[in-house]
């Protein structure tokens, strides 16, 4: 057991604050992981741990005090940090006490296991973090097998794309790629694309249940999929609207068609 460490300028305190900006993860290949939950998956996904930072006047029950034991015992850094430290580097109002720093993992389509890959999603251009975790969340929900980021937009590994994911993103591939080639991937793998409009197209019931070898597309919250995107799509579906309202949170509309392609 480590000393208890007592000052935010810490090299691994001032490490943890680091990665809560993008430049920070961008430059170490890093990211943070806070709370029991998130940290008990990444550690049971297997996922490469740099350090483990706790507060033990922070942490409550047994199941916080195993998780520790266990991850000491397969070799993990674990270093306790005073109450007011941990809440230097915590993005939460009421930490639970315990933040991993993990080692990125970055997929592309080449070294993508695509035989374990049956159906999924991918997301075209995506500005909203939530709105990514919250995807990853519906699609280990649904069974499903992979997110695709494409065209660039927000990380996976942002803080509120992990906290939002709910552990999902440790389970989940995150693949990123072009537009470009992931249709042509796609195509040379026999998927169908599935692209998802606000304005027409199938109605969302007539793919109930059509899952197999599809991927779901989604367009960016401003703008939605071009004209040139929706035209690479095999088919096109669009979710009714009744109100005033004229398109949903992309992933509300997400859930909904992924659901829908799940029944």
């Amino acid at each position: 057991m480590t000393d208890i460490i007592t000052s935010s300028a810490n090299p691994a305190i001032k490490l943890a604050r680091a990665l809560r900006q993008k430049k920070g993860r961008e430059e170490t290949g890093l990211f943070l992981v806070e709370g029991i939950h998130h940290v008990g998956e990444a550690l049971a996904a297997g996922w490469e741990v740099e350090q483990v930072l706790y507060a033990p006047d922070l942490l409550e029950g047994d199941f916080v005090s195993r998780l520790l034991g266990e991850a000491q015992r397969d070799g993990r850094r674990c270093q306790a940090v005073t109450g007011g430290v941990f809440e230097s580097i915590s993005g939460k109002e009421n930490p639970q006490g315990i933040i991993a720093i993990l080692r990125q993992r970055q997929s592309t389509l080449d070294d993508f296991d695509r035989n374990a890959f049956r159906w999924g999603a991918a997301l075209v251009s995506p500005q909203d973090p939530g709105n990514v975790g919250t995807v990853l969340r519906t699609l280990d929900a649904v069974g499903a097998g992979g997110l695709f980021l494409l065209d660039g937009g927000v990380e996976p590994h942002h803080p509120t794309a992990v906290r939002a994911s709910m552990g999902a993103i440790f389970w989940i591939p995150v693949i990123r790629a072009s537009f470009a080639d992931f249709t042509a991937w796609a195509r040379a793998e026999r998927f169908r694309l599935l692209g998802s409009t606000a304005h027409s197209g199938m109605h969302h019931r007539q793919v109930a249940g059509a899952r197999e070898r599809t991927i779901l597309v989604l367009g960016s919250e401003q703008k939605g999929l071009t004209v040139g995107q929706l035209a690479a799509c095999d088919q096109v579906v669009s979710l009714p609207m009744g109100g005033r309202c004229t398109s949903l949170n992309l992933a509300v509309a997400a859930g909904i068609l992924l659901y829908t392609l799940a029944e």
